[in-house]
């Protein structure tokens, strides 16, 4: 998680665009989901592009052999640019195979005067690219053009939308008017699970509705049911329930009116790919390892970072934040005579921070994914295998899973004080710059000199509870490193009991790193001895954990758990790992955890667009983890009860993340037509600087934040509707920033729909 003073600095380049309130918004193509029968407008093509339509999608064959850009174009003509009038470029494009393209808003003639431009290398994935600007001259005619021309072989070059909005003030959902009103699934369908999809439509009259094949045959029918006016969304809504229809198939669309949705699959095996996606995420963003090409994919590999060598100044001998900086953070002199060697890990989110709190939670929901599976998978869940993602140490006898939460797990054991010395034992809140460096940024040319921050006790019981999940998981093939964790874990919990108030403040946040800041630990050391009795069985960590007020007391509450309050985690191991807790401690835990999925449960039929997370103060910093969070309670009730309108229910409220949304957007990269891929990272930064990878698939971006914590989502986003509350650009860090506390859960909550039946 970014600090909201982080951007001072960063991404310099971008300058924001402020936006007043006194115009309309308003698309200016006139199809630009393209769901007329017949292609509308002042389309064009240069004779080297042989261009063809059909409903979904504006597709053109470009010739090879092309010099310039500009060799080939697919023109859009009959627009009007005005001097200071702000727009919206939003296009949805792929290539097969991968090809040049630069969308361009221009004057029509001589000297070509460009205003806006997208520029991007499109693939066979769809990409959902935007960008804002203002006019500087006024152009009448003016016109959009897709110049496709630098290619030495010939490719085909689709688009599955195209909107230029205008407007002083474009809000969220109104920069969706080129998306369809139909918000659906944009991956896939259960068979035999709920499929509704939420129509944005205003007026209670019911409206018929089809659903069409990929070829356009007629699959079944029905009419909608009004919603009316939907709070989290701002929007007048109705429902279509095809739930009844089960034939697997893939293209399927939903036409209701006018309106024609996204395509989606009807699928069994839709959520495999996904699992492993997000857990290769972590690959990804590891530190103090060179990231191969042929394992993270094109674009992604890099020299290692903060490994010791220049420019770099970290991570492999790092020393103690300095005193005269220590008094201004914590109100005290502290500091610290040694050095230690903090290499490995991962990069906590769009920074370089290394913050144990975030890899203590994280790490205990990867190694989550692993102990679900081997519990209540079937003993055949992929989630097992050795061979799973493409990481260095693939067929080493270990599973995947167990190789990448290893990572994290030697690094948050290394941020452990040495013997003899103040707070021995105790582990360092974090490991970062001295400042914000400036953006975009590879890990290995970062220049700021790291440091250590004083130890808290929640970064210490972080380290103990993940440390003693992990010493459990891996006794099956490594004694000796799950004993070494067992130990860890035991030395961090006694470190924490003899210093258990040393927070993290607040204002720690201002000094090149995010803050983590927590001041009541009674979770964390709830959460602490609840794995260790998990794993050792020992009663004494039980008699901790019984005189936790979280033992007995409520865990589970609408916004989720999170790195701040992880004692519904505690709760969920207790419930579904085998232990030996007595018939009546089993059911009164295993009782709390239905009684949270139901409240769940009783929320989701509220919500006209099938999530169940809707927060009475609005949706909070990194919402969409927060649902995940919630599902995960849902998925537990599911596997200790066996009840399966809990796993229906965890199918659909994952409708929302993947496109069935007030703006229509799918918030995992890589996953549907329209999904988020601007999120704010230094490294993956393509949206700032072409030369940089973009947000990897399967990244979940933070989403919808009332709180609004940046410069550009209050001038963008002021007076949002809770879902609106989000754009998908990288100065908007505190709507849409990544973070490896988000991608765990997801990985989680993927491997939990791929192996349920």
């Amino acid at each position: 998680m970014t600090h909201p003073k982080a951007m001072i600095g960063l991404f310099a380049m971008l300058a924001a665009h402020a936006m007043s309130s006194h115009a309309k918004a308003t698309e200016m193509m006139p199809d630009p989901a393209f769901v007329k029968s017949t292609l509308v407008g002042e389309w064009w093509a240069t004779p080297n592009i042989k261009f063809d339509y059909r409903p979904g999608e504006l597709c053109g064959s470009v010739a090879g052999g092309t010099d310039q850009p500009w060799d080939a174009i697919l023109g859009f003509n009959g627009l009007r640019l005005t001097k200071g009038e702000h727009y919206r470029l939003s296009i949805i494009a792929s290539g097969d195979p991968d090809g040049p393209m630069r969308a361009i808003a221009q004057k029509v003639a001589e000297p070509w005067t460009p205003e806006g431009e997208i520029k991007r290398r499109v693939s066979t994935d769809k990409q959902t690219l935007s960008e804002s600007f203002t006019a500087g001259e006024t152009h009448a005619p003016a016109q959009l053009v897709f110049q496709l021309g630098g290619s030495d072989t010939s490719w085909r070059f689709c688009l599955h939308s195209a909107s230029l909005m205008t407007g002083e003030k474009i809000s969220p959902v109104a920069a969706t008017s080129g998306i369809s009103a139909i918000r659906v699934n944009q991956l896939a369908y259960f068979p035999d699970g709920p499929k509704r999809a939420t129509l944005v439509r205003k007026g209670n009259s019911r409206l018929d509705w089809k659903l069409v094949s990929s070829t356009g045959k007629l699959m079944t029918s029905g009419k909608t049911n009004a919603n009316g006016h939907d709070k989290s969304s701002g929007l007048e809504v109705q429902t279509i329930d095809f739930s009844s229809f089960d034939r697997v198939g893939d293209g399927y669309r939903l036409i209701a009116g006018s309106e024609t949705s996204p395509p989606f699959s009807i699928s069994r095996d839709a959520y495999g790919a996904l699992r492993n996606d997000a857990l290769s995420y972590f690959y990804k963003v590891r530190s103090g390892i060179e990231i191969k090409q042929d394992l993270a994919g094109k674009g992604y590999g890099r020299p290692a970072g903060h490994l010791g060598k220049k420019p770099n100044r970290g991570d492999t001998s790092v020393g103690c934040l300095d005193t005269k900086t220590a008094r201004k953070v914590y109100g005290k002199d502290w500091s610290c005579s040694y050095r230690l060697n903090v290499s490995g890990g991962w990069y906590d989110a769009g920074d370089f921070g290394k913050y144990v709190v975030n890899g203590g939670i994280a790490t205990a929901q990867l190694l989550g994914v692993y102990e679900r599976a081997l519990n209540h998978g079937g003993g055949a869940s992929p989630a097992l295998s050795d061979r799973l993602v493409r990481i260095p140490e693939a067929g080493n006898g270990v599973a995947d899973i167990l190789d990448e939460a290893r990572w994290e797990l030697d690094f948050l054991i290394s941020m452990t004080v040495p013997e003899g010395q103040p707070y021995a034992g105790m582990a360092h809140h974090k490991v970062h710059g001295k400042g914000w460096p400036s953006g975009p940024l590879l890990p290995h040319n970062d220049k700021e000199e790291r440091v250590l921050h004083r130890p808290s006790t929640a970064a210490t019981l972080n380290l103990a509870a993940a440390a003693a999940q992990g010493a459990r998981l891996f006794a099956r093939t490594n004694k000796d490193y799950a004993q070494w964790l067992l130990t860890a874990a035991i030395h961090a919990y006694h470190a924490a009991e003899a210093n258990p108030k040393l927070y993290a403040p607040s204002t720690d946040g201002s000094f090149g790193g995010g803050d983590y800041q927590d001041d009541d630990v009674s979770d964390e050391f709830y959460w602490a001895a609840s794995e260790l009795y998990l794993t050792t069985g020992d009663p004494l960590w039980l008699k901790r954990a019984k005189a936790s007020p979280h033992w007995s007391g409520p865990v589970f509450y609408p916004d989720g758990f999170s790195w701040r309050a992880v004692a519904a985690l505690a709760r969920i191991q207790l419930a579904s790992v085998p232990s030996n807790l007595s018939k009546k401690d089993l059911r009164a835990i295993r009782s709390s955890v239905k009684k949270a999925a139901d409240a769940y449960l009783h929320l989701q039929k509220k919500e006209a667009f099938g999530l169940m997370y809707n927060p009475k103060d609005g949706f909070g910093w990194g919402s969409n983890q927060s649902l995940i969070q919630n599902m995960i309670v849902v998925a537990t009730a599911f596997d200790v009860t066996g009840e399966r309108r809990y796993l229906q229910s965890v199918r659909e409220s994952m409708d929302y993340l993947l496109g069935r949304n007030a703006l229509g957007n799918s918030y995992v990269t890589g996953y549907g037509t329209s999904y988020s891929h601007q999120q704010f990272s230094y490294m993956f930064a393509a949206s700032a600087d072409p030369s940089y990878p973009p947000p990897p698939k399967g990244a979940l971006a933070g989403g919808p934040n009332s709180g609004l914590a940046d410069d550009y989502a209050i001038k963008t986003l002021k007076g949002c509707a809770p879902q609106t509350c989000y754009v998908d650009d990288s100065r908007s860090f505190s709507t849409n920033e990544i973070a490896i506390n988000w991608n765990a859960p997801l990985t989680w909550i993927a491997s939990f729909l791929a192996d349920t039946r």
